[in-house]
């Protein structure tokens, strides 16, 4: 298995010593417990668009899709799943305050940023090989990571999932997020 397959299978994993670390250092203070919900709901509201338009295909341990989503969030990135999941992490950080958020900023950045590199790089090479000129030209188009101002128009018309479905295929990210702020605040108020 080479490095982004690893980065690929195991995306929901990886995360965990950095969770445990920001557990562990948190020290619950007002303004950036607060300033942490706010990103954390920023970064999920991200998420729940995108995956309004891409369901729950996102969930799969398989690599590559059977349409090309381009509607919705994904015509201004090709990556709004890892944008908002980025921002929930900041949000986490903030969240749970302590002595070492820059540095756990800092971390959250530098993992992220190399993981989702490896994950998108594999991911874009499937779609390609799936879709061919169809993805080459909506890389062309569409940032990676960095939000385009306008939407893409393409020819994918898909209607989003109504706001129950969606929150039924995001219900596991939205459960992980109550346990993390949950075990923050459990130990700020007990440890």
């Amino acid at each position: 298995m080479n490095i982004q397959s690893f980065f690929f299978y195991n995306r929901s994993y990886t995360p965990i010593p950095i969770v445990i670390t920001i557990i562990y250092f948190s020290n619950i203070q007002k303004l950036f417990f607060f300033l942490g919900l706010i990103l954390i709901l920023i970064g999920e509201i991200i998420r729940l668009h995108a995956v309004s338009y891409a369901g729950g295909k996102t969930r799969t341990r398989n690599v590559g899709a059977s349409s090309l989503c381009t509607a919705g969030p994904y015509s201004i990135t090709r990556n709004p799943l890892y944008i908002g999941n980025m921002i929930i992490y900041f949000g986490v950080v903030f969240l749970s305050g302590g002595p070492l958020i820059l540095e756990l900023i800092l971390t959250v950045l530098i993992f992220f940023s190399i993981q989702y590199s490896f994950i998108i790089s594999l991911e874009e090479k499937k779609l390609i090989e799936l879709f061919k000129n169809e993805y080459i030209n909506y890389q062309k188009n569409v940032p990676a990571i960095i939000p385009r101002l306008h939407p893409w128009k393409s020819s994918d018309n898909r209607i989003p999932y109504t706001i129950t479905q969606t929150i039924k295929i995001e219900k596991r990210t939205l459960q992980n997020i109550f346990l993390i702020i949950s075990c923050i605040v459990t130990k700020s108020l007990f440890f």
